[in-house]
């Protein structure tokens, strides 16, 4: 029970209950904003965020309709690969209907056995060439050292549209067709590459992807097949008319 000297000390108006504020809806509006203002500054940096990547992605990168690799053991001159991109892109489709026909060059730097290699720069080519593989991107391959390619990644399927065995890494020689095999590859007009940062040389771009060969992967499940699949037509334009000089020895 509360002494005396407690109640008697209280006023009766503050016994009286308050009334409760009715906040206008310009007040309510504000005092929402003071308590939510960070977590709308986050979400909306983070909408912000993907959106950007969103609209990065489909709108404002190119996509490409075809994957083509090179690997070789020595830099390919960059005047070489874009000539190269464009003339390729000559033989394709607009496969995504985004209206232009885009061949996207993956370029892999690395020298299959061979004891003067860069160790960097293979383990670098190397890990990208698996990435390609695994992920069934490229179809096409432009090749310097395609038996030295075969035996290590056992990809490439026969000139005919068969599969390889397990064991036949040695018959490469019937998987590629050498540049000047091909009429298609051998008249397309490449123009000449010149010096630059990474390279001292110069020449013309023609003379030097002469010494390259250019095989097709093999795949050998469905879903490999269907990643693969829009290269085949890309294959049989750049080889219409082919007619394979390629031996054992090269």
């Amino acid at each position: 029970m509360a002494s005396y000297r407690y109640e008697r000390d209280i006023d009766p108006k503050d016994l009286t209950p308050r009334k409760k504020r009715a906040y206008t809806r310009k007040e309510r509006w504000a005092n929402w904003w003071d308590y939510n203002l960070k977590w709308v500054i986050t979400l909306g940096i983070a909408a912000a965020f993907v959106g950007y990547c969103f609209i990065g992605q489909y709108f404002f990168t190119t996509h490409a309709d075809y994957n083509v690799a090179v690997v070789a053991p020595h830099y390919l001159p960059e005047a070489t690969q874009t000539a190269l991109q464009d003339a390729l892109a000559a033989y394709g489709e607009d496969r995504n209907g985004d209206g232009k026909v885009v061949v996207k060059l993956n370029v892999y730097t690395m020298n299959f056995g061979s004891d003067d290699s860069d160790a960097y720069l293979d383990m670098a080519g190397t890990t990208k060439l698996s990435t390609d593989i695994q992920g069934a991107l490229s179809s096409i391959f432009i090749l310097y050292d395609p038996a030295g390619f075969q035996s290590t990644t056992g990809t490439l399927r026969y000139l005919d549209g068969s599969l390889p065995q397990s064991d036949a890494d040695n018959d490469w020689w019937n998987m590629v067709y050498h540049w000047d095999d091909c009429p298609v590859l051998a008249g397309l007009d490449l123009g000449d590459y010149t010096s630059d940062a990474v390279q001292n040389d110069s020449g013309s771009s023609q003379e030097l992807l002469s010494h390259y060969y250019i095989g097709i992967r093999g795949a050998w499940t469905k879903d490999a097949d269907g990643l693969l699949s829009g290269g085949e037509a890309l294959w049989q334009a750049l080889t219409a008319g082919a007619v394979s000089t390629v031996t054992k020895e090269g």
